[in-house]
């Protein structure tokens, strides 16, 4: 499909030193295209700013244009965006890539075009870990701003609390660095709303003395999901704070980078981290050693290594994922997961997830921004993979019957793992929802910047 220029695009043309893309252009549709290849957005213009100077030209030239604008790093959160880029400029950060680590004072300074993997290995150079997700091609500055749940989250808490600092392009493009001490409100608003607040072109927080952990996957044919499933659940209920696991129905690939023994099978996987000594890691997962795995890689790892534990896909995928924070997860939701994804279920979901929270996550967090805790015991999270556009919408589907088998027992939402736009209300406390409403209206009047949710 041939896609025309937008007349009020023109004027960017010479901006980000001719880092920028017009429909019709050689490189736009390479551009345009986000981390997740289910998405076929044509945005008025796609922007390369090396920095906030150029980030700020992009915002004057864009509110002058009255075109929207969108800032996007990876493109892992791009769906809730979806058909709605034809009247916004798409400001990737990707030029973005400072990394500056300071072992003294155990903190780190990252651009917005930082991905997870390599902030992991930085950082691990110092003997220190951030509060990583499970993938490492994911951006550190989209994934801190939502929350982030990682592999220390119930003893560490959520990634976006550990931001100290952060350098934001505003709506009028002034450059402010929102931290306690200054731009507080804003600052507060930052962590955790994911709210489209400014351009975020880097952010400062807190690493953690950590060098190696004891972490890896205990895996099941998934023909013993029903027999697992209960017991770990069981296990969540007493496991201490120090661990951090999912449990996980995997459909895996016959890629290389897969372990041999996993290549194209079904599999029932519990995997995690434990912040601790060997002897407390042995302790803490003998009743799930108990369950007899075929395979157990568990053992002390360096810290950086931990970003790849999970062997999520890297570098562009066509991928939709639905879920919901879940209060609790009695036999009647047990028996609801089983039937939605177990055997006999039909369902086709390349990946089924129970993350289980609690710890240090459910623990307001004193310092802490909009989402200073998550409330829920369990992320019950569906996730289809499937190269193939006639499988969307079954993938799609499967999805939400799975999120919709523990509504039931469900509460709010957790934002950055919702590919549907979503209502905003369902994810915040009414006196949070109010103050962040007041925030974006302080310093985006004019709503310049797009909204992922509503």
């Amino acid at each position: 499909m041939t896609v025309q220029q937008d007349d009020r695009a023109r004027g960017l043309r010479g901006l980000c030193g001719g880092a920028v893309c017009l429909p019709g252009d050689a490189a736009y549709d390479l551009a345009r295209t986000p981390w997740n290849l289910m998405l076929d957005d044509h945005p008025a213009a796609v922007a390369y700013p090396a920095g906030a100077e150029e980030v700020g030209e992009v915002v004057r030239a864009a509110a002058a244009s009255g075109l929207s604008v969108a800032a996007q790093g990876t493109g892992h959160g791009a769906p809730p965006l979806a058909g709605r880029l034809a009247d916004a400029v798409l400001l990737r950060t990707s030029a973005m890539t400072e990394v500056r680590i300071s072992p003294e004072t155990r903190t780190a300074r990252v651009g917005a075009g930082v991905l997870w993997g390599d902030l992991a290995e930085a950082a691990g150079r110092h003997g220190l870990a951030a509060l990583h997700p499970t993938s490492p091609d994911v951006g550190v500055v989209g994934y801190s701003l939502g929350g982030g749940i990682g592999w220390y989250a119930r003893r560490l808490g959520l990634q976006c609390n550990a931001v100290r600092a952060a350098e934001v392009v505003l709506a009028d493009g002034s450059v402010v660095r929102a931290s306690a001490d200054s731009e507080p409100e804003l600052f507060w608003a930052l962590r955790g709303s994911g709210a489209p607040l400014g351009v975020v072109c880097a952010l400062e927080f807190e690493l953690y003395p950590v060098r190696s952990v004891v972490a890896g996957t205990l895996a099941w044919d998934w023909t013993h999901l029903e027999r697992v499933l209960p017991a770990w659940v069981a296990w969540c209920e007493t496991a201490p704070r120090e661990v951090t696991t999912s449990f996980r129905v995997l459909s895996v690939g016959e890629e290389e980078a897969m372990p041999a023994a996993m290549r194209g099978r079904r599999l029932v996987l519990v995997d995690g981290a434990v912040l601790g000594s060997d002897a407390l890691a042995t302790e803490v997962l003998a009743p799930l050693r108990a369950l007899a795995p075929e395979i157990d890689t568990v053992a002390r790892v360096p810290a950086a290594s931990l970003v790849r534990l999970h062997l999520e896909p890297e570098g562009p995928t066509p991928a939709y994922a639905s879920s919901v924070l879940v209060d609790s997860l009695p036999d009647a939701a047990v028996d609801a997961v089983l039937g939605a994804v177990g055997p006999g279920s039909a369902s086709e979901l390349s990946l089924v997830e129970l993350r289980q929270l609690g710890g240090a996550l459910a623990e307001r967090d004193p310092r802490g921004g909009a989402l200073d805790r998550l409330e829920g015991r369990f992320l019950a999270l569906g996730v289809g993979l499937d190269p193939d556009p006639a499988g969307w919408a079954r993938q799609r589907e499967d999805a939400r019957r799975f999120v919709d088998a523990v509504a039931p027992w469900s509460g709010r939402t957790y934002l950055p793992m919702v590919d549907e736009r979503s209502d905003t209300r369902k994810a915040f406390p009414p006196e949070v929802h109010a103050r962040l409403s007041a925030v974006r209206r302080a310093v985006d009047p004019a709503g310049l910047f797009m909204p992922p949710h509503h």
